[in-house]
């Protein structure tokens, strides 16, 4: 079968990146087997080509922890009726924690393992879920992106409706699918970006105000925004000197989600801010299958859509890898495998 593999570890990855033939796969017990239809690019696969600390990373790799198709066979204990049936998957494996009976572990489909990035894949039946006429472009767009933005906001930020939120870095998957989450629920919103034209788009798509990320601080314009008030929730993967100026962001009671660190993991905070605000800060990081469920309904039921960026052929994955480096998306980026 053909798959997209990153065939060295190496920074930028996209050079390392080659459309090859590779073995075709069975399902193992619990296991079964998607014909794919579409994949989607996360920044995962990025941080998996320039190599992961803790992780023995055996290349060539085949990355891709978000996808959409039709299972066409099944392994040992499986139900055969998921025959025909089309699914996306939910990357977000957990296993027993080593040592800890009572605990949880997170093991990343095409992180830990190889990914969806290929004609066929094989994740747990149990970490499937149909979405029978559902677009299969759409369905890979929203996948881990919705549930990582529904994990953040509804779970760990309790998001309420009505509520004001803040986005910062709108553009990237997991930032827009917040957006889209925060206008179901009915949300005023603000979101930052350093780049004008991303903040024109994000206005276009429903957001309430935008402000210009000029590295100058951000919490003064988001709290004029609100009169001062603050917000209840922010949404934040970017961390390093944006950290504080979230925390300033908050309202009484404000809740700071984080999901990534992109500009640092070690900011100055505001410890007084925080207990005599009553605020709080919560890491977050992928979803179970509950949530899943819940935040594909918004797919399947409400009829949310992703945004999506470029819609790329399979055999064309490596230009994929390029635009996502370069960091001039605007929403997904999609690897179309029926061609």
């Amino acid at each position: 079968m053909k798959a997209l593999a990153i065939t060295s570890q190496g920074d930028p990855v996209a050079p390392n990146a080659e459309f090859i033939d590779v073995p075709d796969v069975e399902p193992a017990a619990g296991e079964v087997r998607v014909r794919t239809e579409a994949s989607a690019l996360n920044h995962l696969d990025l941080w998996v080509g320039r190599g992961l600390p803790g992780i023995d990373t055996r290349y060539p790799h085949i990355g891709g922890s978000d996808g959409c198709g039709v299972i066409d066979a099944v392994g040992e204990g499986v139900d055969s009726d998921w025959i025909g049936t089309r699914v996306v998957v939910n990357a977000a494996m957990e296993r027993p924690q080593q040592g800890k009976p009572a605990g949880r572990d997170i093991v990343m489909f095409g992180e830990h393992t190889n990914g969806t990035h290929a004609e066929y894949f094989c994740p747990p039946a149990t970490n499937v879920m149909a979405v029978h006429d559902a677009d299969p472009v759409q369905a890979a767009a929203f996948g881990l992106s919705h549930l990582t933005a529904w994990r953040m906001m509804v779970t760990k930020g309790q998001l309420q409706r009505g509520d004001h939120v803040l986005i910062t870095g709108i553009g990237g998957g997991t930032a827009l699918a917040a957006l889209n989450i925060a206008l179901h629920f009915d949300c005023m919103t603000v979101v930052t970006s350093r780049h004008q034209d991303k903040l024109d788009r994000a206005l276009a798509l429903g957001a309430d105000h935008a402000v210009l990320d000029t590295g100058e601080g951000i919490a003064r314009a988001v709290r004029s925004c609100t009169d001062n008030r603050g917000v209840d929730v922010c949404v934040d993967s970017v961390g390093g000197p944006l950290h504080h100026e979230c925390i300033k962001s908050l309202a009484r009671g404000g809740r700071l989600v984080l999901c990534g660190c992109t500009a640092g993991a070690n900011p100055p905070t505001d410890l007084a801010r925080l207990f005599w605000n009553q605020q709080s800060i919560h890491g977050s990081t992928m979803g179970n299958m509950s949530e899943f469920s819940a935040s594909m309904a918004l797919l399947t039921n409400d009829g949310v859509q992703p945004v999506i960026d470029t819609v790329f052929p399979a055999c064309d994955g490596a230009a994929a890898l390029s635009r996502l480096e370069a960091g001039t998306q605007f929403g997904k980026l999609v690897l179309d495998w029926r061609a």
